[in-house]
């Protein structure tokens, strides 16, 4: 059985030189920023501003990534975000690294995010406007 997977962003990020740690590449906690980067692009194109108060939010309640290669400034990394087949309240999304200029993968991870109630703490259903951007 195929898993559903739609591609619903690209972003491009310069690799900055303090984006490296002591052994010459990117630090391992900045593929998070540059996957959180994309994610947070996506949300907000959707009409959902990011930092806001508002009766409904995003969190990620888990996260991961797998370093293939490393990235080295200076440079530009390519993210791309997928989303697969979302649930009640949550969204499972995948993301790949690539270098721009180069056809190879240099990690790959994946986040759910989960729309919830501030006010609560607790998840909401997702919605419709979401939902139809996936389903588009």
């Amino acid at each position: 059985m195929e898993h559903f997977r739609k591609l619903v962003h690209r972003n491009v990020m310069p690799i900055r030189w303090g984006d490296m740690d002591a052994l010459g590449h990117v630090n391992n906690t900045i593929y998070f920023r540059y996957m959180e980067q994309t994610r947070v692009e996506w949300i907000e194109q959707l009409g959902y501003p990011v930092g806001v108060q508002q009766d409904e939010a995003v969190v990620i309640v888990n996260a991961s990534c797998t370093f293939l290669l490393p990235l080295t400034y200076p440079g530009e990394v390519e993210c791309r975000m997928y989303v697969g087949q979302p649930g009640r309240s949550s969204i499972p999304s995948f993301y790949e690294l690539r270098k721009v200029g180069e056809d190879v993968l240099y990690a790959e991870g994946a986040a759910k995010i989960v729309w919830m109630a501030p006010a609560t703490g607790k998840s909401m259903p997702l919605p419709p406007r979401i939902l139809q951007s996936i389903a588009a």
